[in-house]
């Protein structure tokens, strides 16, 4: 079914900007700062989880000043909707993740089922550590895990359907320059 653009460009003007770009860069350096300091010298292997992770990770591993070696995977619950489905992996990790140190790049910890079974899927092939590095953390208490967080944080927000810096609305705006929730309803 074909997307309307003018009801796409009307989501962006009516939405809330909570974090700007100046904001989210910051928060992004300062995620640098902290995995530098635990993962400079581990050779971790870094991966981006498509699509949502792919803007974030981009802009993060500019920030990483040590080697590292990056791929990515793909793995979704939503399929450019806007409720999760069941999981559906579409490129599995095709690097040899035994006896390494993972760094799994997403773009929100909202439930957290998809990094749950990624981190798993890593943990089963035999990595010596996963961890875990989100853009955003959504706060409630519906988390796949009870007290999921991610090893490493940017921002949190409040249980809204944001978009922007990876995240989209029906496929739409991962490019907006911020972080933007739908207008409330």
């Amino acid at each position: 079914m074909p997307v309307d653009l003018d009801d796409i460009q009307k989501v962006f003007e009516e939405a809330e900007c909570l974090y700007t770009r100046d904001e989210v860069e910051a928060a992004i350096r300062g995620m640098a700062e902290h995995i530098t300091e635990r993962l400079a010298e581990s050779n971790p292997l870094v991966f981006a989880v498509m699509n949502g992770g792919l803007v974030f990770c981009g802009k993060l591993l500019t920030h990483l000043h040590f080697p590292l070696e990056s791929s990515y995977m793909h793995a979704t619950r939503y399929r450019n909707g806007l409720h999760a489905g069941a999981l559906d992996w579409k490129v599995p990790p095709h690097r040899e993740l035994a006896d390494r140190t993972i760094l799994v790049i997403d773009d929100i910890l909202d439930e957290g089922h998809t990094l749950s079974a990624i981190m798993e899927h890593c943990h089963n092939a035999g990595a010596r550590d996963v961890l875990s590095a989100v853009l955003v953390d959504k706060k409630h208490d519906r988390k796949a895990v009870p007290g999921l967080r991610s090893d490493f944080c940017g921002l949190s927000c409040e249980d809204r359907y944001i978009f922007g810096y990876g995240m989209d609305y029906k496929g739409y705006w991962r490019n907006a320059p911020g972080i933007y929730a739908l207008k409330s309803q």
